[in-house]
């Protein structure tokens, strides 16, 4: 099975919509993000991390679960590690459970890594269950989403040949600057396409505000 769940310490909303996204994949924890695996009932296989933000408690209600741990003073975060331990195994599908949210830094840099993971031709994307972020590079990218949706296009570079279908704001061929809002807070009339030609971004849907 090359399709994977990371547990992140972030938010955690468990909503319908997130419990049929992680379906059928192999769980991979990091450090607290372990918490989240009991709110959804999930087993995984291994967990990663320093375990810094660890309870004692919650140390002894997984003692079963392998673990890999690394000392404090290292060089990438817990939930980087645990994306490294999945692409390991085999993983062409990640999804980030608890990515968003909590520690800006922390959150800040799971974008950039699913960017990165984009590059590599990994498909990944983050969510808290209220709010979802996916990778935009060149290209064309289809966003199955509910009608009445927050959506948002964020550059992380200036963008070239922006096209955003199926918004109650659509563009088309168009430059928008790194910086710029003009892409944020559109609405989704339902399934959303957004095509790219030049530069990164990142795409943050919130299907619950549709309700």
């Amino acid at each position: 099975m090359t399709r994977f769940v990371v547990l992140l310490s972030g938010d955690l909303t468990a909503t319908r919509r997130l419990r049929s996204q992680i379906q059928n994949a192999r769980i991979i924890a990091a450090d607290g993000g372990m918490a989240h695996a009991d709110t959804l009932g999930l087993t995984p296989e291994l967990w990663v991390g320093d375990f810094d933000s660890t309870s004692e408690s919650l140390a002894e209600l997984h003692k079963d679960v392998a673990r890999h741990e690394f000392p404090a003073d290292k060089d990438k975060s817990d939930g980087e590690i645990a994306v490294d331990e999945a692409l390991k195994l085999g993983a062409r599908e990640i999804v980030m459970v608890g990515g968003l949210g909590g520690q800006a830094d922390h959150a800040a840099s799971h974008l950039g890594l699913i960017l990165k993971l984009g590059r590599r031709r990994v498909h990944a994307f983050l969510t808290s269950g209220a709010e979802e972020a996916y990778p935009v590079l060149n290209g064309t990218h289809h966003f199955d989403l509910p009608p009445g949706s927050r959506f948002s296009v964020v550059p992380f570079t200036d963008l070239a040949g922006l096209d955003l279908e199926g918004v109650k704001w659509p563009l088309t061929n168009r430059s928008v600057p790194l910086g710029s809002s003009l892409t944020v807070s559109n609405v989704a009339l339902g399934p959303v396409t957004v095509r790219l030609n030049q530069g990164y971004a990142v795409a943050l849907a919130y299907p619950e505000s549709a309700a």
